[in-house]
């Protein structure tokens, strides 16, 4: 097979999946979890395995571990986010309203001096407008998301289907594993498995490492938040842990609501709001120079602006389908594209030096 045949075969094949996750991807999302479930206990059932637990108990022990927990943090987390959540979203237009006042009691005068007092009022319409539209589209998804059946049903499951989609794949992976690679060209075999250790090697490391710095890391805000007495402390403490898969979103939106709230809860004591920054700051460098190196490493080679740019494009495309995929799927378009570029380097094409022999230069 020519190479211009295998480029159009693999191009052919990676249209097919593009197509097939577009129109599947309502039903997808409880088989997709499972296999990311599935993928991430992997390593324990084989360390279990390797220890002499058979394969079959240690997936049933490890799977109904993790159910238990899931289940135990859902019921215990559940109803106080769930409240919380609530109570904020009815709340917002106040804060902002007190936020806009407090921003013009202190910046007004200043502004007066130096005749910019026009530009205050129009900032504040600008403000009271986009705080507006805010209030307005957190509501109208909320209503969305939970309004009718469809939701309760995707919910169900979710919860339902994904535990047995895991528990068979993780009890038959080294088997797909095997078959799989059976099935890869005689010829390119030991460049695709080289490309695919790559591409597991970035995955895992950000996946299972920055989850676990998600999870650190959305504790350590919900305990400090709620050590300072801050209202809807522990919501916007989680929220910035789970947030933390971004890049940098995490932690500015929970630092922009943490010391907003502190703001209009302990108006004209600053102490709180810069406890709060101080909380987010030292969660930051925390997870700069302990978590991130020891769980999550510096060879993942995921650049956190490909990885926000994939997470939004995949999101948009295939909804919370399309998050659990924009990792892995981000992950092997960059070792195939470093790929890509080391081959352009290593070519006449890049060099010129056989055409260079051949053709005569007519520049």
């Amino acid at each position: 097979m020519t190479l211009q045949k295998q480029f159009g075969f693999w191009l052919a094949a990676f249209a097919v999946l593009a197509l097939a996750l577009y129109v599947l991807s309502d039903v997808l999302l409880p088989f997709v979890a499972g296999l990311v479930l599935a993928y991430l206990l992997d390593p324990l059932a084989s360390r279990l395995e390797r220890m002499g637990v058979s394969r079959l108990v240690a997936t049933i022990g490890i799977l109904s571990t993790f159910v238990l927990l899931f289940v135990l943090a859902l019921v215990l987390l559940a109803p106080v986010l769930a409240q919380q959540l609530s109570v904020f979203v009815a709340r917002l237009p106040g804060y902002l309203a007190q936020l806009q006042a407090i921003a013009s009691e202190r910046g007004g005068p200043l502004l007066q001096r130096l005749d910019l007092g026009s530009g205050l009022q129009d900032a504040q319409k600008i403000i009271a407008d986009f705080a507006g539209q805010a209030v307005a589209w957190v509501t109208r998804v909320a209503q969305t998301a939970l309004a009718g059946g469809q939701a309760i049903v995707g919910i169900v499951s979710l919860l339902v289907i994904t535990p047995v989609v895991a528990f068979y794949l993780l009890v038959d992976w080294d088997r797909m594993v095997a078959a799989i690679d059976s099935w890869l060209p005689v010829r390119q075999r030991e460049t695709i498995r080289g490309l695919v250790a790559q591409m597991d090697y970035a995955i895992a490391g950000f996946i299972r490492g920055q989850s676990l710095v998600c999870l650190l890391l959305g504790s350590y805000y919900a305990v400090g938040l709620w050590a300072m007495g801050l209202n809807f402390g522990v919501l916007i403490g989680i929220v910035s842990g789970f947030l933390s898969f971004i890049p940098y979103i995490g932690s500015i939106t929970g630092l922009l609501l943490a010391v907003g709230v502190a703001t209009v809860q302990f108006w004209p004591d600053w102490k709180m709001p810069l406890i709060a920054f101080a909380i987010f700051a030292s969660g930051q460098f925390i997870e700069g120079n302990i978590l991130s190196p020891k769980l999550v490493g510096e060879a993942v080679g995921l650049h956190p602006v490909w990885l926000m740019f994939a997470l939004v494009a995949f999101g948009s495309l295939f909804g919370f389908l399309g998050l659990l995929l924009a990792v892995p799927l981000a992950a092997v378009v960059g070792v195939l594209a470093r790929f890509a570029l080391g081959q352009y380097l290593a070519s006449p094409l890049y060099s010129g030096s056989r055409r260079a022999a051949r053709e005569p230069s007519d520049v």
